[in-house]
């Protein structure tokens, strides 16, 4: 029996302001946190669509220099509460990148990529990411400490478990 669509794990990227919540809170909270505040009806569409174990660019946005800085999974997906107005759904940290990816740079490297929505709809804080810009972006940035996969070619043969 094949794997349903709902089965598949997606790839998404988060938009936070780093002087609202950055890479470094997310890190002091023990990796744990509540993602709310999204207003944005497409945005919220793709918060809510979000599943067990998918995995997030934590992106950086506001800044002189918008970039990836790290990586996080869904541990909790959408729900309401009286506290967070529209709902939200719990990330957990899995690992910084090893090197991060700004925005210049994945227009120049996936100026070819038509799908990916950071590209058409940039004012959106929660984008699906395609799984093959996923990989590259992975690739760009040698992976992320955590990962067991994307890990750069000085690494090879000594993936993380």
């Amino acid at each position: 029996m094949g794997k349903s669509k709902r089965d598949e794990k997606q790839y998404w990227l988060l938009k936070t302001e780093p002087g609202e919540w950055s890479w470094e809170d997310q890190a002091s909270n023990g990796g744990l946190s509540k993602w709310d505040g999204v207003k944005n009806h497409q945005a919220l569409k793709h918060l809510k669509s979000a599943r067990l174990h998918d995995l997030c660019f934590f992106y950086h946005s506001g800044t002189k220099t918008p970039r990836i800085v790290g990586v996080v999974t869904v541990v909790r997906e959408w729900y309401e509460d009286d506290v967070t107005v529209g709902g939200a759904v719990d990330v957990q940290a899995v690992g910084e990148m090893r090197r991060v990816v700004d925005l210049k740079e994945m227009k120049g490297e996936l100026k070819n990529c038509t799908e990916f929505r950071l590209f058409r709809q940039p004012r959106l804080s929660v984008v699906p990411v395609p799984v093959d810009v996923w990989e590259k972006i992975c690739e760009l940035g040698n992976g992320y400490d955590g990962d067991g996969v994307c890990v750069s070619n000085d690494d090879e043969g000594d993936e993380e478990v």
